[in-house]
């Protein structure tokens, strides 16, 4: 009997334009328990791509591909555990899975030691928070100094170092450098979102009061010499309003780029660790015209920091 349709044949399948045809040969090859089959089926509908987006039931692809010992999926499955993200959150299960995944891979290895150095609770909550210095009343703005720890920093660098992309905005169909914000950015979606970031994520939602649930993608912006983000306010007018800020300070080795909230008079420059926290509106009264803020340009060397916006309700799956 001749061999079906491998992998390949999918791929060429799609490159000739027969994508419906290419998901039919990774369906049935799935269905045999092939690991990278598994793990595309999975990728394509978590993504939506040639099929109606589904996290649900991406995420029960990764965890059968993870069961396969697709590599990737182990990951990506750990850190779905973690998070909580389009299923049941397993905390204790994912730090588990993690241990046995830290013998073979040193960066796996960082994220464990990174976590068995906080202090958290039985949920991977922070068990203390350090006192906020309040900076301004209105626009509520409060620094915690400290909050994050230099190697807690330095991994977040490392994480993001292969994925910085010119930060864009939508223009039309297609998407063009934001003539606002001239920074890199590297996104930690929730595929990447290992549960040593999502430890922080958490630590950040705290700072915040605010539930985890509510934030957006952690974001680490590289601003480079004479890079800026121009003055602007961080509300977002949707359904579901961003109304709350994070910025965590990565470095200090720049000179340059302090964080000026322009309708009050107030600069801030933050130590690497310290966390910034700000309102900028209320999702029933409208944005607040005085959260009105600047990352002053670069005038030597690099910046770099991590940004969290969070919503009024709930912005996960």
């Amino acid at each position: 009997m001749p061999p079906g349709p491998t992998l390949a044949d999918a791929f060429a399948l799609d490159r000739a334009g027969r994508a419906a045809e290419a998901i039919a040969v990774i369906e049935r090859l799935a269905a045999r328990g092939d690991p990278e089959a598994l793990f595309n089926l999975a990728d394509l509908h978590w993504r939506g791509a040639g099929v109606s987006q589904d996290f649900g039931r991406g995420r029960e692809l990764f965890a059968r591909a993870s069961d396969a010992g697709h590599p990737i999926a182990i990951r990506a499955t750990t850190n779905l555990m973690a998070s909580g993200i389009a299923g049941r959150r397993d905390w204790h299960g994912a730090l588990r899975r993690l241990a046995g995944e830290a013998q073979g891979d040193v960066r796996r290895r960082k994220m464990l030691e990174l976590i068995l150095a906080m202090d958290l609770t039985e949920t991977g909550d922070p068990a203390r928070l350090p006192a906020g210095e309040t900076l301004s009343a209105t626009p509520w703005i409060v620094l915690y100094r400290g909050a994050f720890t230099r190697a807690e920093c330095e991994f977040l660098l490392e994480v993001a170092a292969p994925s910085y992309q010119r930060s864009l905005v939508g223009s039309g169909s297609e998407a063009v450098p934001d003539p606002i914000r001239t920074s890199d950015g590297a996104t930690i979606h929730w595929l990447i979102e290992d549960p040593a970031i999502h430890a922080l994520n958490r630590r950040l939602a705290a700072l915040a009061g605010t539930a985890v649930e509510n934030g957006e993608p952690l974001q680490i912006l590289r601003y480079r010499a004479g890079q800026q983000y121009r003055r602007h306010l961080d509300w977002l007018n949707q359904p579901n309003r961003r109304v709350l800020t994070a910025l965590v300070y990565l470095n200090d080795d720049y000179v340059g780029s302090e964080t000026v909230f322009t309708r009050i008079g107030l600069t801030v420059r933050g130590r690497p660790g310290d966390v910034l926290v700000f309102r900028s509106g209320d999702p029933e009264q409208g944005p607040d015209p005085l959260s009105e803020h600047a990352g002053m340009p670069v005038a030597a060397g690099t910046k770099y920091l991590a940004s969290r916006w969070m919503r009024a309700g709930c912005h996960v799956v």
